[in-house]
């Protein structure tokens, strides 16, 4: 069992994760050097932070592959959530 909800998706610079959720969370954008050091519990930088309210957006700085995570911070619930994204010229 895993502590944290992982998603990933090849993104271009611009494009936006947008996630909802029924509870406070963290959502991290990492990429996959970082999200090696997020599993392993080592240092590591991303982008978002913690949200109580939603839709959380972020905006990914460059193109590649991203992960995308809903951590409870050590918390555990029944949370429902979705993870979408607005792809550079779609219309948000």
């Amino acid at each position: 069992m895993t502590d944290f909800i992982h998603a990933e998706q090849q993104l271009s610079a611009g494009d936006i994760v947008v996630v909802q959720c029924s509870h406070k969370c963290n959502v991290l954008v990492l990429d996959d050097s970082n999200f090696n050091s997020y599993k392993l519990r080592e240092r590591f930088n991303y982008f978002g932070g913690s949200f109580d309210k939603f839709p959380a957006r972020i905006q990914v700085p460059n193109a590649g592959k991203w992960n995308v995570i809903i951590d409870l911070g050590g918390g555990r619930a029944n949370i429902r959530y979705t993870i979408s994204y607005i792809k550079r010229g779609d219309k948000a």
